[in-house]
């Protein structure tokens, strides 16, 4: 092991490696040279005295210490990314990069003309959107702005409910022509094709109750993507899940059994507590905030 503090470009080749599994691949999403990525590995290894990767049939493969190192340099990664955000709001006016955190079908369907509007008042704002059901960490400043679907409990958050968003089972006014309209559960689970996930999550352990009978093996198309349920409803594929107010924007789309199955999602916006005083976190805080409670209520 060297004195030698290794630098940040080595910890971000490692990280590169780690999630590509080759010399090459991250020297591709890096845009580097291969020789290069492969010095800062070396160097790394030398610098901290651990091997950080065995050599496999399906390229690099990680050691016990690159996985237990790479949380710390994910947060390096994620710090960095902060600090530039940071920077770039330097200045007077609202300006720089903000990056804001949504479901995929929350960033897909409902935030894009919220933002459209926020730039055309802000043409100095630069908006980052990351599409994830995963919660990011806005402890370790992966995001600025969050929307979550559950309350934050952290104390150092900044958080506004902004309402409940209905869920609601639907299907295309096609596949109800073909197969007939489900009154009750007994019809839908017998008669029906069903849309819905593929591997339980947290969320939907939490759920359970509010589901009634639908489980994974009652599916008979299964995705863990929101946005291939929601085209596969659109599709007429069959009958699924979906946000009721998404539903109301096509008039193909007919709910199903309304009063044996609704299900509110708690909305919120949150972001970290030092950020109160940033003008390009604060305006799109409350531009985010008001646009989803317009959703909402309309």
């Amino acid at each position: 092991m060297t004195t030698a503090e290794p630098g940040w470009e080595l910890y971000r080749s490692f990280l590169g490696v780690v999630k590509e599994g080759s010399l090459s691949g991250a020297a591709r999403s890096l845009g580097l040279t291969q020789p290069t990525v492969g010095r800062h590995v070396e160097a790394l290894e030398q610098a901290l005295g651990l091997a950080l990767f065995t050599r496999s049939q399906h390229g690099l493969a990680p050691t016990e210490a690159a996985l237990a190192l790479q949380p710390y340099a994910e947060t390096l990664a994620a710090t960095v990314a902060a600090l530039l955000r940071v920077a770039s709001s330097q200045g007077d006016g609202v300006r720089g990069t903000v990056r804001i955190t949504a479901s995929e079908v929350v960033g897909v369907e409902v935030l894009p003309p919220i933002l459209a509007a926020l730039r055309e008042e802000h043409p100095g704002l630069r908006i980052e959107l990351t599409l994830t059901n995963r919660l990011e960490d806005l402890l370790q400043r992966e995001a600025d702005i969050a929307v979550r679907m559950v309350r934050p409990t952290q104390d150092v958050l900044v958080a506004r409910r902004v309402g409940d968003i209905e869920l609601g089972l639907h299907a295309h006014e096609d596949y109800l022509t073909r197969h007939g309209t489900p009154r009750s559960w007994s019809e839908l689970m017998s008669g029906h094709a069903l849309i819905g996930f593929d591997r339980e999550t947290a969320f939907l352990r939490s759920a359970r109750e509010k589901l009634g009978p639908l489980r994974r093996d009652t599916f008979g198309l299964r995705a863990d993507s929101d946005l291939a349920q929601l085209a596969a409803i659109r599709a007429g594929c069959g009958i699924g899940i979906c946000q009721v107010g998404l539903a109301r924007r096509d008039a193909r789309l007919v709910r199903v059994m309304p009063k044996a199955f609704s299900m509110p999602l708690d909305t919120w916006v949150a972001m970290h507590m030092d950020l109160r005083d940033s003008p390009r976190c604060r305006v799109a805080f409350e531009a985010v905030a008001a646009g989803l409670k317009r959703y909402i209520e309309a």
